[in-house]
């Protein structure tokens, strides 16, 4: 089957970036993202780059390179999948907040809602294609709606999983582990090897059956997110007894059965996927009722958020049991660096805890706007909206956010902050000056000879 013409449905941190690298490395084929979001899509189609709706290093030259000549970001849904050879879904699946399943399930109301307008709207064959992280057996929700629905018209679908890390996405698209695709049929599934294969070398593009392929991608993030907590519940251990985490990961590290990744203690992951993915394994494995699998990837979302209150609650404790009224410097609010992802980003946690306690927060990120800060933390409802508004200020730089600050927290390894006047910083912070390093950035013995006191994880 000859693709041509490939539609998005999805704009956002998956459809966008992935989208632009197929359309810039396949110049024959048109590449349509189309989103009901309107604002997005006009930030996807700015003149300038740098208020592209999503931050990614390198994303700006490959959307310049593609958009107006294969890509295009369009608002114009039915239009675009009427058009199309292949269709991917790339929509969000977040986790229910309601009804069965809730706090755990993936809600798959816009998967479903995609695959009925498609059946509405299709008057050709066409390969779907899933690139939403979705829980295991959702392809034959898809082709179930697409068989009863649609007229007749030949559906094939395809399961094929991003493995992207945000802040590194186009580097991994352009240089891919493997690209992993699970189908049935084997024209559609070479057709989208096809694709890949303009850059990708072929020994890469891994074929597989579709219900592989879905829980292939929830077992790579419930392994990394694994090794996250493994480590974190270490850094405790370590803490208590005099030992030194970095030195523990290091030596495990070397180790070529173990490896260095994702040894690195902090405050917690975040990000869309590691926590979402954990509780749908937690929650399929219930419903199979594999009890003792669902109870042993639960304690792993379990140590996350241990971890996140354990450092709220050090800083309480440092800071003479109380931080009520004291103001704390937060730098970094995105869930890592170089993204303005802040989805379950431990900030937002660290920051809910403290100020439960009273505590007066400023903020500084260096990507991450205003409105989102807030918008993180009143969907949380701990409190008012106006009480979040009067208890934390979002601070143009670092230094205003120190000014006057009690103690000063680094939720993300933004580099930008090793490179900060630490002399200056100090000087503008009330003493004892409290340093709590929730990412293991920086210089622990430079800011002692400052004068700071200085807490990381793990030590």
């Amino acid at each position: 089957m000859e693709i041509k013409k490939i539609t998005c449905i999805g704009a956002g941190y998956v459809g966008g970036p992935t989208m632009s690298v197929i359309a810039q490395k396949n110049p024959h084929i048109q590449v349509t993202v189309v989103d009901l979001n309107a604002q997005r899509i006009a930030d996807w189609n700015q003149e300038d780059l740098s208020l592209l709706p999503v931050y990614e290093p390198g994303l700006d030259a490959v959307v310049a390179e593609a958009r107006g000549r294969n890509l295009f970001f369009s608002t114009e849904v039915e239009k675009a999948i009427h058009e199309a050879d292949m269709i991917f879904i790339s929509v969000n699946t977040p986790t229910k907040t309601y009804g069965k399943g809730k706090g755990q399930a993936a809600d798959l109301k816009f998967i479903e809602l995609c695959a009925r307008q498609i059946a509405d709207v299709s008057e050709s064959a066409k390969i779907i294609v899933e690139k939403s992280t979705i829980p295991v057996r959702t392809a034959a929700t898809i082709k179930n709606i697409l068989d009863h629905t649609g007229k007749g018209i030949q559906f094939h679908v395809l399961s094929n999983p991003e493995f992207l890390a945000e802040g590194t996405a186009i580097a991994d698209l352009h240089n891919p582990d493997r690209i992993l695709i699970g189908g049935e049929d084997a024209d559609a599934i070479q057709a989208l090897k096809k694709i890949y294969e303009a850059w990708v070398p072929s020994e890469r593009v891994i074929s597989t059956n579709l219900w592989s392929s879905e829980l292939s991608k929830l077992v790579a993030n419930a392994f990394l997110a694994q090794r996250v907590s493994s480590i974190n519940s270490i850094s405790e251990l370590c803490e208590a007894t005099g030992a030194n985490v970095d030195e523990v990961a290091h030596a495990i590290g070397q180790d070529s059965r173990i490896g260095s990744k994702f040894l690195k203690a902090s405050v917690g992951f975040g990000g869309s996927c590691f926590q979402k993915d954990l509780l749908n394994l937690v929650y399929i494995a219930r419903s199979y009722n594999l009890h003792a699998v669902a109870d042993y990837w639960d304690q792993v979302i379990k140590i996350n958020d241990h971890q996140k209150s354990r450092f709220a609650e050090k800083i309480i404790q440092t800071m003479y049991n109380t931080v009520n009224g004291k103001k704390i410097a937060f730098l970094g609010w995105a869930f890592k660096k170089n993204t303005n992802d802040t989805r379950e980003s431990a900030a937002i946690y660290v920051a809910d805890h403290l100020l439960e306690e009273q505590a007066n927060i400023a903020v500084f990120d260096p990507k991450v706007r205003e409105e989102q800060i807030y918008k993180d933390l009143d969907y949380l409802a701990t409190r008012s909206n106006d009480e979040n508004r009067a208890l934390l200020q979002v601070q143009e730089d670092a230094y205003a956010a120190a000014d006057g600050a009690h103690g000063l927290a680094i939720l993300t390894e933004w580099d930008e902050f090793k490179e900060l006047d630490w002399a200056k910083i100090k000087s503008v912070m009330k003493k004892p000056a409290f340093i709590f390093d929730g990412r293991k950035l920086l210089d622990g013995k430079k800011l002692q000879e400052l004068g700071f006191v200085y807490y990381a994880i793990g030590e």
